[in-house]
């Protein structure tokens, strides 16, 4: 009887390169995916379901060829491409009710809008699911960081290991039975398990690298549980803080004036907005578009310069930054007493036009924080003033940080 036998290294080595192959295909998918469902999905969906837009399936069929280059200019600068004559898009427009769709110039970068292409080339069916029509209400969910596709792979191939030793044990002992009954000695060792058995060194330090790995791909997994990382939705309206608080200087409290005085820095009403753009009815980047869309949510009529009330709806703006629910945060204590700017948490706004979450605001990255950062002394509130004297006299020579007044004590943000 012929037994099977396999090379092990050669094996091994598929198993590797099948690894890295999934690897880089796995990554390259879910990059459009992903910036698809951050960017795109609040309006269209992947199927021929239509949502606030057309949808997408067979769209690289239908529109002008070469559809990646026609679909790039759409994507980046929609309203451009109306304007230049293009028969198509203006078709487009006209037939989806002459609604504006945004304009992601300055918001996706051009390796993400081929990203989104080529992820549309070959969309993965997705279940319909009813959602209300409403123009204005674009939402957005944070994307939650799902399960590694690397420690997919990695799992696997630490199970493919298990079995090809499996088997080569399996195989030595049939070869054994046949030997006994013919009256042959039994074998020694051979293959995976021969050379196991004159490495052990090697092979009990390859074990514990294996374990290490699960344990911290697991360890990972469970930490990025509700943390979102550049989490940057679609805004109903495309407002550019690097034109406000970049080119206009605008101070951030001048539109979160919570931030000084309360819990929440808050989300500026639409009439803060009108206090500058009752009469700037265009913006560099969008034209008219989407200061049209504020005078629509106001009820404002930019010829008559009245305001309809009958008209008027709230303007239902995706929060970006969250905290969990049973954490406490004082903006007025952060901004007032502590004098810290808003880029140490929200990043630098004046060089972005979209916000998106820069920093994870998990309790390691705020403990961290707190115990770095040194308080202000005699020109904070009269209750610091007292408490940073006693502070001084009782750590004489050391930087008294938020650590040292309590800022690492559970009660602090969790009561």
């Amino acid at each position: 009887m012929q037994l099977f036998y396999f090379n092990i290294r050669q094996f091994l080595s598929s198993i590797f390169l099948l690894f890295v192959f999934s690897l880089n295909t796995g990554f390259a998918q879910t990059e459009g995916e992903k910036i698809f469902k951050q960017s795109c999905a609040t309006c269209h969906r992947t199927d021929g379901t239509k949502l606030v837009g057309p949808g997408l399936k067979g769209v690289t069929s239908r529109v002008p060829q070469p559809a990646e280059e026609w679909m790039f200019k759409w994507i980046k600068n929609n309203v451009a491409l109306q304007k230049s004559g293009d028969v198509y898009a203006n078709k487009i427009f006209n037939d989806n009710g002459k609604v504006p769709m945004l304009v992601f110039e300055g918001v996706l970068s051009d390796e993400n809008i081929k990203a989104v292409i080529e992820y549309l080339k070959n969309p993965p069916a997705e279940k319909v699911v009813p959602v209300a029509k409403n123009v204005n209400a674009v939402a957005s969910q944070p994307q939650k960081k799902g399960v590694s596709v690397v420690y997919i792979l990695f799992i696997a191939t630490v199970v493919l290991i298990i079995l090809v030793g499996i088997l080569a044990v399996v195989q030595r002992s049939l070869r054994n039975s046949i030997n006994l009954k013919k009256g042959i000695p039994p074998s020694a060792d051979f293959g995976f398990v021969k050379w196991a058995s004159r490495h052990k060194r090697i092979v009990a330090l390859v074990g514990i690298l294996l374990v290490a790995t699960l344990a911290r791909a697991i360890y990972v997994g469970l930490m990025n549980i509700g943390v979102y990382d550049n989490y940057k939705p679609v805004q109903p309206i495309l407002f550019s803080h690097k034109t406000h608080a970049g080119k206009l200087n605008i101070n951030c409290v001048y539109c979160h004036s919570g931030a000084e005085k309360g819990k929440t820095a808050g989300v500026p009403s639409a009439n803060v907005c009108m206090n500058c753009h009752k009469a700037i009815s265009s913006g560099p980047l969008t034209g008219t578009t989407e200061i049209a869309k504020l005078y629509d949510a106001v009820g404002f009529n930019l010829d008559k310069r009245t305001y309809d009330e009958t008209k008027q709806h709230p303007i239902k703006w995706v929060r970006v930054h969250a905290l969990a629910d049973f954490v406490y945060f004082n903006h007025s204590q952060h901004v007032v007493v502590g004098k810290q700017a808003c880029q140490n948490c929200h990043g630098d706004l004046t060089t972005t036009d979209v916000a998106q979450q820069n920093k994870p605001l998990t309790m390691g990255w705020c403990i961290n924080c707190h115990r770095q950062t040194e308080v202000p002394g005699m020109n904070s509130n009269p209750y610091y003033v007292n408490l940073h004297k006693k502070l001084s006299e009782k750590y004489k020579g050391q930087p008294i940080t938020v650590e040292k007044m309590g800022g690492t004590d559970c009660i602090k943000c969790h009561y």
